[in-house]
């Protein structure tokens, strides 16, 4: 086979070098978001992401360290990796986290790391790979592994959900915001930067969804549902794979009713914010006589610690729907 093409090596002069070719762009970003975290499971986070297949060239890291009062960057290593950084976010809460960690990354694919969550070794090769064979999916995720710090609770057992922790028996994907089985949760979304600049945009738009989500010790919840759900803007699904793993740390200090109490009432708040921010109606503690004798009955069977996190969700569900201007007279 013959080549017409013709090329003349050019001299270098004294003095000078020859310069790298241009470095391949990271494939994906990690964002660790963090506020005040234990700083032993953040190691162990850290330890996760370093014993990644994937090679750190191909990755970059971005940790946020969001309104920590002891600034983090000093007290971390993170020399063993060539596209790594910490940076600080001053306001509060975990949306505004998120969005310095997106407007810090470059990667077409972003990875939401928690920092008390450890990644199997092969999550992000494994997160890659799914995102290249499902075009269709804007947001996903996996499994994720409650590692408790102590045998937790009846109560806690019963409620795991509540604290991220997820099994996924098989592969699910969607794009209805009814069915949230394939909806990911935020430890471990992978989600495409279209759809995360496009959230961006919206959380703009409607500065009332910087309520969803953590802010300091208020706990908020139901980000990561607006978050993954904006894939359905773009013609996208979310999904959840087998595949994907992570393990969950859960300190002892979560594992009470006095925790539990307040997460429940966090979560059923946030739930109703988020159905308005998707145009749909809000839940209610309305119930027809015989649903009444149903709860009665349930709650008359069930432990008082189980009935204390049933009556903070239905408080709490109140107060949404007074704030949010819900007539249930």
């Amino acid at each position: 086979m013959s080549s017409n093409f013709n090329h003349q090596l050019t001299p270098i002069a004294p003095g000078f070098s020859v310069p790298d070719p241009s470095p391949t762009p990271p494939v994906v970003a990690v964002v660790v978001c963090t506020h005040e975290p234990r700083l032993d499971y953040l190691q162990r986070t850290l330890a996760g992401l370093r014993a990644q297949s994937l090679s750190p060239t191909e990755w970059e890291l971005v940790i946020v360290d969001n309104a920590s009062a002891t600034p983090l960057a000093p007290g971390i290593d993170l020399t063993w990796h060539p596209h790594a950084k910490c940076v600080s976010e001053p306001a509060l809460g975990l949306t505004h986290a998120r969005i310095r960690g997106i407007v810090e990354s470059t990667a077409m694919l972003l990875v939401f790391v928690d920092d008390d969550n450890v990644l199997a070794s092969d999550y992000l090769r494994a997160a890659i790979e799914i995102g290249r064979s499902h075009s269709f999916l804007g947001a996903w995720g996996g499994r994720i592994n409650g590692v408790y710090e102590i045998p937790p609770p009846d109560f806690c057992r019963d409620n795991a959900h509540m604290l991220a922790i997820r099994n996924v028996p098989q592969d699910l994907w969607g794009n209805t915001t009814e069915d949230f089985r394939a909806v990911p949760c935020g430890a471990g979304m992978c989600i495409r930067r279209i759809v995360a600049e496009l959230w961006m945009a919206d959380v703009n738009a409607r500065p009332a969804t910087l309520k969803l989500g953590r802010i300091g010790k208020h706990l908020g919840a139901c980000e990561d549902g607006h978050l993954a759900l904006v894939s359905g803007h773009l013609g996208l699904g979310t999904g959840v794979f087998r595949r994907l793993s992570l393990d969950h740390l859960i300190p002892r200090e979560r594992m009470t009713i006095e925790y539990f109490t307040r997460l429940a009432a966090g979560h059923a708040y946030s739930y109703n914010l988020l159905r308005r921010t998707l145009g749909q109606p809000l839940l209610t503690n309305q119930q027809s006589g015989f649903e009444r004798l149903v709860t009665l009955c349930r709650r008359w069977r069930a432990t008082s610690a189980q009935r204390s996190i049933e009556r903070a969700m239905e408080q709490s569900r109140a107060d949404s729907l007074r704030d949010l201007g819900q007539d249930v007279s």
